[in-house]
């Protein structure tokens, strides 16, 4: 039988590397969608658009959540942040 703290901890480990994953793939959707804006409405619809500040703020938002779930290994989150940030600029 499987010892019931080692089983939590495998599961508490498991939800925080999903969450890093989700955490990957909604800041690369969010980039993905601001793309496809420029290139069907052009690079200055896009640098007009609100949506652009609301999007940066999600993303730091979504990072924040990584962070909090997902403490081991830290270049992972160190990686992720970086790679986020970067589309910020």
């Amino acid at each position: 039988m499987v010892d019931q703290a080692s089983l939590l901890m495998y599961i508490k480990n498991m939800l925080g590397d999903l969450i890093y994953i989700n955490g990957i793939i909604a800041t690369e959707l969010i980039t993905i969608t601001e793309n496809l804006a420029a290139m069907r409405h052009g690079e200055e619809f896009l640098a007009k658009s609100p949506c652009i500040e609301e999007h940066n703020k999600l993303k730091k938002y979504i990072v924040n959540i990584v962070k909090n779930y997902k403490r081991i290994p830290e270049n992972f989150l160190d990686d992720l942040e970086k790679h986020v940030l970067k589309h910020l600029e």
